[in-house]
């Protein structure tokens, strides 16, 4: 008997995914536990591991497009079994292109279309032998049809791959432009052009949930200057007796579980009529992606070496720069760090990262004339850090006595021992 296979949450948050490619064609074998196709959820890219043996009789949802939680993305049973009803069923409710929404799809104007190169005073579109465009076969076969160059055309598929809907999009602009004006390729335009980008799934939910927190949660800031030369000292000293370079990050990481651990209220979540206080110290650490941010996890810092959390963040972070963070690696963050100093950012504050109530912003070292006790000039390596915190779970004082003791720790690392 036929089965559906269904769209599944394949992360906390998900709501819709995009089929970003497809393992087997119709007609092929499927095994249960095979990797069917892969999907890119609000946090990465995931793969989907199917649950019917069967043949895969009818795929619904091609790649590039998306479909939400509980609909039918493929149909999986036996070699000529009768589907049309379930086809059918599915026909009603067509998959949705990748900026689509529900609301979307009730009356509306119409979608601006995709950019289109336009020039003037270019009666025909040139031929271009250059670099190979990424598109998908039905695209092109519908470009050759209606007689347009890839190279002018772009994708909003995964990794930029040209799908239909760019391809009717641009016919579309092709009827609607003005007599005169044709589209012309130009492999490296001046100036800058309107353009009309895709939302991710990924940056719906950061849109969402960090308006959620900005706008729920009573931030303020506190911020201190940290001098370095210690702390620098010291990961010199580790990583001259270690074929392991330890990050900074990892210090960082250490230094404020062993001052979360002294005041827990930094561990806490707000829940309405109760505070939850987390038993382990689980903290994130934003990584950039072209996208977007993802905050993989390192769990239970407290227990942990500087070497060990190095490790994890080593393994954590090139998994995420990928799109191949496991759900468990990057939800559920008890606090967070966020730095920008390797891009020059001296000092900056950041939006909490719920289910936390602070997070720590990093900027970058810098050298600086200081005045001494003794009223004398001299020139340090100094980090600005500021703390966000959630008034209603932290206190000005509580967050004060925190950013104190981690830079007591930073300043004279052996402290840390104590």
């Amino acid at each position: 008997m036929a089965e559906k296979v269904l769209m599944l949450a394949l992360s906390p948050t998900m709501e819709t995914g995009a089929i970003a490619k497809w393992h087997f064609h119709e007609g092929d074998v499927v095994k249960s536990g095979t990797v069917l196709c892969e999907v890119e959820t609000d946090k990465a890219v995931m793969d989907y591991e199917t649950t019917f043996d069967g043949v895969l009789l009818k795929i619904l949802v091609p790649e590039g497009r998306e479909a939400g939680v509980g609909e039918t993305i493929a149909i999986i049973g036996e070699q000529g079994e009768d589907i049309r009803d379930l086809v059918a069923e599915k026909s009603s409710k067509p998959a949705k292109a990748p900026a689509e929404t529900q609301e979307e799809n009730k009356e509306r104007p119409a979608e601006p279309p995709a950019p289109v190169s336009v020039k003037d005073e270019t009666p025909v579109m040139p031929e271009f032998s250059g670099k190979k465009v990424r598109s998908s076969p039905l695209a092109r076969k519908l470009a050759k049809e209606a007689g347009l160059d890839l190279h002018t055309i772009k994708g909003s598929g995964p990794g930029g791959r040209i799908i239909q809907q760019d391809i009717e999009r641009a016919v579309q602009m092709q009827q609607t432009r003005p007599a005169g004006v044709s589209p012309a390729f130009t492999p490296q335009a001046p100036g800058l052009t309107d353009e009309v980008v895709r939302v991710s799934q990924k940056r719906k939910i950061i849109a969402q949930r960090l308006s959620e927190s900005k706008f729920s949660a009573p931030h303020y800031y506190l911020k201190v200057v940290v001098r370095m030369d210690d702390i620098l000292q010291a990961r010199s000293a580790l990583n001259a007796r270690s074929t392991q370079k330890v990050s900074l990050n990892a210090f960082l990481l250490k230094f404020a579980a062993e001052a979360i651990k002294k005041h827990p209220m930094l561990n806490s979540t707000w829940n309405g009529d109760t505070l939850i206080k987390h038993g382990s110290v689980d903290i994130g650490l934003a990584v950039a992606q072209p996208d977007g941010l993802i905050t993989p996890v390192v769990r239970n810092c407290v227990n942990k070496g500087i070497l060990e959390i190095d490790q994890e963040l080593n393994v954590l972070i090139q998994k995420a720069q990928a799109n191949r963070l496991e759900p468990a690696e990057y939800s559920g963050a008890t606090f967070t760090i966020s730095s920008l100093g390797s891009f020059g950012i001296r000092e900056f504050t950041a939006i909490i990262n719920p289910p936390g109530s602070a997070i720590l912003a990093v900027g970058e070292i810098h050298k600086q004339p200081v005045v001494n006790e003794q009223d004398q000039i001299e020139i340090h390596s100094n980090m600005i850090l500021t703390l966000s915190c959630d008034h209603r779970v932290i206190d000005g004082a509580v967050g004060a006595m925190f950013l104190k003791d981690i830079k007591e720790m930073l300043e004279h690392p052996i402290r840390a021992l104590y």
